[in-house]
């Protein structure tokens, strides 16, 4: 571990709702979490970031906060939350939670208010005509109230978005970073970070956001060895850099990664410009292969098209399961050997696919329900884990959890990989012992390869090699530490990534 945690951290994200269900009323809670927190610690992550666990009608999966200091109490408590924090730090897990400046809920105190007082209206954006804005989430951004007037909501109407032109809003969130670090929180990650203010002709990436998080960098840094993320979606990588200055945001996630198709040429491209983009202002970079917004990798790497893009246009294309889950393998071992900070969405651990087959009633994701089911929306990334047992619900807690499993999963439960020496469990309780020690933070330096073989070494001698082309490729000289699949005497067979130790 680099002697900043957060730089070269392994950082395990919790979906609360689908982790693990203590109380047997079928959605994750607190109580689960806790008791899992020994998973946790023998899988080999440094934190865990979770997902919104605030009070919330969950509109959009709790990103309709109706409280920023309080728990959910599908959840749990308050005290209980507290609990959970001094329960990880015991055993070295850092806890991330998740905050929401750019929207708030119809549900909140201050949104109440402002449907009968139109001077609490200045702490939102109401209109008396709307613009012709859409929601992120499908059709218009604006919502019309009893009285005329309309209010902008760059998500799901249960979703108002909050005006940073405010200085009420400004000191609230200061408040709220200050609250919960308090009680220990170890950082924040800032969802839909770059959205904050509004102009005349947009709103993302507006300079004005800046001075925003600068000043919880001030808040951040009082506290000492704490972190902010951003969820920052931009293609022009300049302007990604702006976020990550020295007197800003700490990482910001990299979607550039999380998009790209398993093609050498685009992996390298990548790599390459997320390196040169954070080495002149000393930020890390981060590496991502899923989260709760995105199709699994088992299930994506298995298609035609590996690319991830939004809005559900790949949704049933035909996946080659196994070939999906090899490759994903491969592309664990080479995220994990970047340099930097990575990330393990829940259930990318145990090789879980997307479940693309869920009853239409089922379905929760409001993006589907806004396109009138043009799309499936991503609820297929947040199914319960299986934890044991043969049929669901898997361990997870109570006869019927929020959204349905599988029947097939019982060789996917945490359970039965343990079991298994060559699971995707293994494997990467295997990767997170050996990154410790040898990756995360530093540099890394390319090593001669052919157009299909991404080949570099790290600072501490390891080596990492990963195949992507058709034929199986010379190992070059040194021990083998790990591969995510088999190998073919000294040859790297497709699709398959290796750790090897230097010689020199």
């Amino acid at each position: 571990m680099s002697r900043t945690w957060w730089r070269g951290a392994a950082i395990y994200q919790v979906y609360l709702r689908s982790f693990a269900d203590g109380n047997g009323d079928g959605c994750g809670d607190l109580a689960g979490l806790r008791s899992r927190l020994g998973y946790l610690k023998e899988l080999g992550i440094d934190a865990v970031w979770l997902n919104p666990w605030y009070p919330s009608p969950m509109a959009d999966g709790g990103y309709d906060v109706a409280d920023y200091r309080d728990i959910e109490p599908v959840f749990g408590t308050l005290p209980e939350a507290e609990k959970f924090i001094a329960e990880a730090h015991d055993h070295g897990i850092r806890v991330i939670i998740d905050v929401v400046p750019n929207h708030s809920s119809t549900a909140s105190a201050w949104f109440e208010e402002a449907l009968v007082d139109r001077k609490a209206r200045e702490r939102f954006w109401f209109r008396d005509e709307p613009n012709d804005w859409s929601s992120i989430f499908g059709g218009p951004a604006w919502t019309q109230v009893p009285d005329g007037q309309w209010y902008l909501h760059l998500f799901a109407p249960e979703q108002p978005d909050l005006n940073w032109d405010n200085p009420e809003v400004h000191q609230e969130f200061e408040d709220v970073l200050r609250f919960w670090f308090d009680r220990g929180v170890d950082g924040f990650r800032i969802d839909s970070a770059a959205l904050l203010f509004k102009s005349a002709t947009g709103y993302e990436d507006l300079d004005d956001v800046h001075d925003v998080y600068r000043r919880w960098r001030e808040i951040a840094d009082e506290y000492g060895e704490r972190i902010l993320i951003g969820e920052v979606w931009l293609p022009d990588q300049e302007r990604f850099a702006r976020y990550l200055r020295p007197d800003e945001l700490h990482t910001a996630f990299n979607f550039d990664f999380l998009s790209c198709p398993w093609r050498p040429a685009e992996l390298r491209r990548v790599i390459d410009l997320t390196l040169s983009t954070h080495l002149p202002i000393g930020a890390p970079p981060t590496w991502v292969l899923s989260n709760h917004d995105v199709t699994r990798p088992v299930t994506r790497y298995g298609r035609a098209d590996t690319a991830f893009e939004h809005g559900g246009r790949l949704h049933g294309s035909p996946s080659d399961l196994e070939l999906g889950r090899r490759r994903a393998r491969a592309a664990a071992l080479l995220a994990m050997a970047l340099p930097g900070c990575v990330y393990v969405y829940q259930g990318e651990e145990l090789g879980l696919p997307e479940v693309e087959d869920l009853p239409d009633d089922a379905r929760q994701d409001p993006m589907y329900a806004r396109s009138d089911g043009a799309n499936p929306g991503r609820d297929g990334c947040r199914v319960p884990l299986p934890w044991t047992g043969g049929e669901p619900p898997y361990g997870f807690g109570g006869p019927r959890p929020w959204l349905p499993q599988p029947e097939g999963w019982h060789g996917l439960t945490a359970q039965a990989q343990l079991a298994d020496p060559g699971s995707m469990l293994n494997l990467y309780r295997s990767a997170l012992r050996l990154r410790r020690d040898l990756l995360g933070d530093g540099t890394l330096s390319w090593l001669p390869s052919g157009d299909d073989v991404l080949a570099f070494g790290r600072d501490s001698g390891l080596i990492c090699v990963s195949n992507l082309g058709a034929v199986p490729v010379p190992l070059p000289p040194g021990e083998v530490l790990l591969a995510s699949g088999p190998l073919e005497g000294a040859a790297l067979p497709p699709d398959t990534t290796a750790w090897l130790a230097s010689p020199e």
